[in-house]
């Protein structure tokens, strides 16, 4: 297990102050000094509990919504430019406890989109969490559908 840096641990602390990721319920947990995996959950709580007594569906798209795009921008740095493009949830059960995610990088995927972007302007990448309670069933899959595109290659087309 690869473990935190200050950074990355300051930047999971700013996940509470900053208003749209607190207004989900949700909380980043772990974050790991390269980037490549971010853990979060979501309890269940008069902020994130619906009108019959479960975990409301926004909530549970909500907490994990911009971690694939936050693990790709810091990862690929600077000359990538790296936007959602897309997204959906497919619930599975009532998340009737803290509910817990966790996102990951490979070496091969980051590889992969490197090699995409030589051949080609822009490349979409399409990432699945499962969103599980504290017994690991899931209780919804997040799929997110990521733009990713070379900085330069946004410029000569006349995008930024």
């Amino acid at each position: 297990m690869i473990s935190e840096s200050w950074r990355t641990r300051l930047f999971r602390w700013g996940f509470r102050l900053f208003p749209c990721y607190r207004g989900t319920g949700g909380r980043v947990t772990y974050i790991t000094r390269d980037w490549r995996e971010i853990r979060a959950e979501l309890p269940l709580n008069w902020r994130t509990r619906n009108y019959v007594g479960t975990i409301f569906g926004g909530s549970m798209y909500g907490f994990v919504d911009p971690l694939y795009m936050l693990m790709l921008i810091k990862v690929l740095g600077p000359e990538y430019v790296v936007w959602d493009k897309a997204a959906s949830i497919r619930f599975k059960r009532p998340g009737r406890s803290r509910l817990h995610a966790t996102c990951r990088l490979s070496e091969e995927e980051i590889s992969a989109i490197k090699t995409a972007l030589e051949s080609a302007s822009s490349v979409d990448r399409t990432y699945q969490v499962e969103v599980t309670d504290r017994d690991g069933t899931v209780c919804a899959i997040v799929e997110k559908v990521i733009y990713v595109s070379r900085r330069e290659a946004q410029k000569k087309s006349g995008n930024s």
